[in-house]
């Protein structure tokens, strides 16, 4: 996570991201998930998916927001970005959610062809924020 934050040139701290991993481990129902990539089952990292439950009031339904993709640079064009989605799909699928959706930097082209491989569908919307 660290790496992905660096990525963005963010710098949460070390010990938020762990406190958000222990909270969507310890409530993965209420808050969202955190899949895991490993080349082997007990080897290092190789990249992670974070998954948001909320609401559409558009659909009126539950959907869900990958908040995080990130593979790690030497894992990347192995296909452990696909893995990561078709796994938060079938997540959602589980938990009965009728839509998934997520941002990425306009510049993150890399991002975007896979994106646009796996037939994911652009919005119009434009994305904002704003600190409380």
């Amino acid at each position: 996570m660290v790496a992905y934050c660096e990525f963005y040139g963010a710098a949460p701290g070390a010990d938020s991201l762990l406190a958000l991993s222990r909270t969507l481990l310890s409530d993965h129902e209420g808050h969202g998930l955190q899949l895991i990539a490993r080349r082997r089952q007990r080897g290092p990292a190789v990249g992670f998916a974070t998954l948001y439950w909320t609401w559409s009031t558009l659909r009126a339904a539950r959907i869900a927001v990958m908040n995080d993709l990130y593979v790690a640079p030497d894992a990347r064009g192995t296909g452990v970005a696909e893995a990561l989605i078709d796994g938060c799909r079938e997540r959602c699928r589980e938990r009965g959610m009728t839509w998934m959706e997520w941002s990425t930097a306009p510049s993150n082209m890399r991002a975007q062809r896979v994106y646009e491989r796996i037939g994911a569908q652009r919005s119009d919307w434009i994305d904002y924020g704003l600190e409380p």
